[in-house]
């Protein structure tokens, strides 16, 4: 029997027995499966407050099915590369269909559980076009802007209302679905004052709405059913934000990446959440963000001092340290630590005997075809540009023959193109902690920039900087 009509067999099964309460203990019994269209690996994980439940293989058809024989309701999320969050209650059995090309936009559920998960996907897009005319909104005069944000949120507050009126549905769940539609709301309301921090002619306006920050004495900051959900979370950090910078106005411009705007944000989320794990998450994101973009070892001694007061956990602790000590090794001034490299021809060759004048670091993977051909065009376009410096480009899958396979199909420069011969000691060494991460060396393998991007709006700047020094 083909897998589809396997799988098609299954659920009907499941929704019989669910129907008709065979037994109660089956009727408990939650299935998750579906389809992956060009699929970038062979399984898909499955997790739930970023704890990995399971791995599950894909079948030769790229299909999965997964079976839970005790489940709590709630939010758990599914990754294949990319990840998306789902809702599952006991008793579903919730059917996905995803094509890698186009992540999101192409998700879609079926099957039991199916309502409420298309409803937070409908929220998730809806937000993805809305941050598309936050930069144009962020020029409106504030009662403009509230007037814009009203608007959108009462769009999603009729497909909410509507949602409960048709679908028998739990609290917990209105919760999640009503949390969206307040913190998406939120989050542009906290990034407005950010984006005009210092816009006399808007942050100072003497007919700012009186009721503009009416919504912040709404805030839970501690809700434990939200606490790893992306609109509450992604809305406390900028909230927390925007706190700090009250705190120093007075002394310095808002500069999200100084010492002085991150310890104050780190005491505020320590005196305001209640909820510790949310607290400690917060935290720890936001130390490991500072260290990642610090430049000085004493500021970073001092937020990890900080750090290990709030958090006792030691596995934490030793974690932020060991982070703290290689972001200092690769501060400017630094020699960039001397990992081993496979060229094309197969060859293993260290890091320092390649640098034959300024040079640009970037890493790339064979797992995202459209950021390995736009990192490489964009490499390509500054090397014209610049070409006083040689710009290096490092895969770091594991897989020679593919990336050998793939450099010359594309028709980059064998002599610029190494593949980590350790990856998992090379991403530790040099903290690459992101597809879009560069570094900036001098001939002799001295860091200039040990954390940057190509597609950084000051790169050209940068680049001339250090030539001309």
């Amino acid at each position: 029997m083909p897998l589809l009509k396997q799988l098609l067999f299954i659920l009907f099964c499941i929704a019989f027995i669910s129907c008709n309460n065979f037994e109660d203990s089956l009727s408990k019994v939650t299935w998750i499966g579906g389809e992956i269209v060009n699929p970038k690996m062979d399984y898909v994980l499955f997790s739930k407050d970023n704890n990995v439940i399971d791995t599950i293989p894909l079948s030769k058809d790229n299909f999965f099915l997964y079976r839970v024989d005790s489940l709590t309701s709630g939010l758990y999320s599914f990754q294949h590369y990319e990840y998306q969050i789902i809702y599952l209650k006991p008793g579903d059995s919730l059917m996905l269909r995803v094509n890698t090309v186009d992540f999101d936009e192409s998700l879609a559920f079926s099957g039991r559980g199916a309502e409420r998960n298309n409803l937070l996907m409908d929220f998730f897009l809806m937000n993805e076009e809305e941050t598309k005319l936050m930069p144009h909104f962020y020029q409106l005069p504030p009662k403009e802007f509230q007037k814009k944000i009203d608007s959108l949120k009462s769009i999603r507050m009729a497909l909410y209302n509507e949602f409960v009126e048709k679908n028998s549905s739990d609290e917990d769940f209105k919760e999640v679905a009503k949390a969206n539609t307040d913190y998406d709301s939120y989050i542009k309301m906290e990034l407005y004052t950010s984006a005009n921090q210092g816009n006399n002619n808007i942050a100072n306006e003497k007919d700012f709405p009186t009721n503009f920050y009416d919504y912040r004495n709404k805030i839970d900051f501690g809700n434990e059913n939200l606490r790893n959900y992306y609109p509450y979370y992604r809305f406390l950090n900028r909230y927390f934000d925007n706190i700090a910078y009250q705190k120093y106005q007075r002394d310095s411009d808002f500069d999200r990446y100084s010492f002085i705007h991150n310890f104050n944000k780190i005491k505020s989320i320590d005196s305001l959440i209640t909820n510790d794990s949310l607290k400690f998450n917060l935290i720890r994101t936001n130390v490991i963000q500072y260290l990642l973009n610090g430049k000085d070892a004493e500021k970073g001694a001092e937020i990890v001092s900080l750090f290990s007061k709030i958090n006792t956990n030691q596995t934490c602790i030793t974690e932020i340290e060991d982070l703290s000590k290689a972001t200092m090794l690769l501060a400017p001034g630094n020699t960039i630590p001397n990992v081993f490299l496979l060229s094309t021809d197969n060859t293993i060759k260290d890091l320092h005997t390649i640098l034959k004048k300024p040079t640009v670091l970037f890493f790339w993977s064979s797992q995202s075809i459209m950021h390995f051909k736009n990192i490489h065009a964009k490499a390509a376009e500054l090397n014209s540009k610049y070409p006083e410096y040689d710009f290096i480009g490092i895969n770091t899958d594991t897989h020679f023959k593919k990336w050998r396979e793939i450099v010359k199909k594309s028709g980059y420069h064998l002599a610029n193109e190494y593949q980590f011969d350790n990856i998992r000691e090379a991403e530790k060494k040099l903290i690459i902690n992101s597809a879009n991460k560069a570094m900036i060396l001098t001939k002799e393998g001295i860091i200039q920039e040990g954390n940057t991007s190509l597609f950084n709006q000051n790169i050209e700047a940068l680049l001339l900087g250090y030539l001309n020094k």
